[in-house]
């Protein structure tokens, strides 16, 4: 790769670098390909980031796995941090070598919506990206690459507007930076944002891999008297424990919505998460709610997806909400977070399991298919 112009002036567009790259190439393969990618130019808020660590998500899988209508090639990846490494015309909010986390939020900071905090509802999101009529920001072998959510983080290198960063301090580390983005503001978001969890309600959780185990340590954080976590695997369910679970049910074994009811004496719960993305667990989520009860959609639904909604639980006051990033108003929290984390009161340590080298990417995602590992797998560029 050749080196970076790291120019003074924040007037310099040009950045002409090449850099290493996870691409999907086209759906039907279902891997990634280590190939170079181009990187010409910034055009008016971008920020060239240079790439420390990225997470591996499975809702960057499911862009491979379903049709969503996106182009190809792609370049995956929404969960990561960096190094503002080089500024284009007009960028405000971020300074040169500033450590930097990307969030999935795209947004103009002048609707409405945004002005009021709800970032994740904004009404002109495509103002972070190029018009149709501008070249890609990203080129590989001539062709423009699509960046999912505008990021692309499985990348050395990549093009951000600086919308979607935020500057933490220096001293929080990479990896842990890096979940911040997505699995602590989706997960830590529904508890505290959108459901605004009460000391003394029950929550249950369903699915603890990494958003599960950030709504799990929220729900502690704010004094949820019952704190059940779902799953089908025992090492998912002991890492629960330690990040705050009062109970845990393993799915495979026993029936979870009996189980949950004789948990909460009859009652059900309070606030129900589905963090799996499966439409079973989220007719669970619904069907063990206590009266007046909400059962959140916070793992990504594949498309054509229907929820019948029974009329008996609609009658009892339960209700279905979905969750997008956790309503996250990331530009406030993820450095609350890292705040948290710094005074020992968020655990980010015990949430990554492994580091891998880009090289090894495809391995990494078949382990998270297979449902290996209890935490994060963090790429690292370091």
């Amino acid at each position: 790769m050749t080196s970076v112009r790291t120019a003074e002036a924040v007037e310099q567009v040009e950045v002409g670098i090449r850099a290493q790259a996870a691409l999907v190439t086209n759906r039907a393969d279902g891997r990634f390909t280590i190939a170079e990618i181009e990187l010409p130019a910034l055009r008016s808020g971008e920020v060239l980031v240079q790439v420390k660590a990225a997470g591996l998500c499975h809702s960057d899988w499911n862009f491979i796995s379903d049709e969503r209508g996106n182009p190809w090639p792609a370049l995956l990846g929404h969960e990561f941090s960096g190094v503002a490494s080089v500024l284009g015309p007009g960028v405000r909010d971020i300074s040169l070598n500033d450590h930097v986390v990307a969030c999935a939020v795209p947004s103009c900071g002048r609707c409405i919506n945004c002005i009021s905090g709800s970032r994740e509802w904004c009404a002109q999101p495509e103002v972070s990206r190029r018009a149709p009529n501008e070249p890609a920001r990203i080129f590989y072998n001539g062709r423009s690459v699509w960046q999912l959510q505008g990021l692309g983080g499985f990348a050395e290198y990549t093009i951000v507007h600086e919308s979607q960063l935020v500057a933490v301090n220096k001293s929080l580390p990479f990896d842990r930076a890096a979940v911040l983005g997505c699995a602590v503001v989706s997960g830590a978001g529904s508890v505290m944002h959108v459901a605004k969890v009460q000391p003394g309600e029950t929550v249950t959780v369903i699915g603890a891999g990494g958003v599960g185990l950030n709504a799990i340590q929220a729900a502690s954080l704010v004094g949820a008297q019952k704190i059940i976590a779902v799953d089908v695997d025992p090492s998912k369910l002991r890492l629960a424990r330690k990040f705050g679970a009062t109970e845990t049910i393993d799915a495979s074994k026993v029936d979870t919505i009996a189980e949950v009811r004789a948990l909460t004496g009859g009652r059900g719960v309070d606030h129900a998460f589905e963090m799996t993305g499966l439409l079973q667990p989220l007719q669970q989520g619904f069907e063990i709610l206590a009266k007046g009860g909400t059962v959140y959609q916070v793992g990504m639904q594949r498309p054509g997806t229907t929820f019948p909604l029974p009329v008996a639980e609609i009658n009892r006051g339960s209700s279905i909400r979905l969750v997008l990033m956790g309503s996250t108003n990331f530009k406030v929290d993820i450095p609350f977070y890292a705040e948290l984390y710094a005074q020992g009161r968020l655990n980010l340590d015990d949430l990554i399991e492994r580091s891998i080298s880009l090289d090894e990417i495809n391995t990494g995602y078949e382990r998270l298919l297979s449902g290996g590992g209890a935490g994060r797998t963090v790429l690292n560029f370091s």
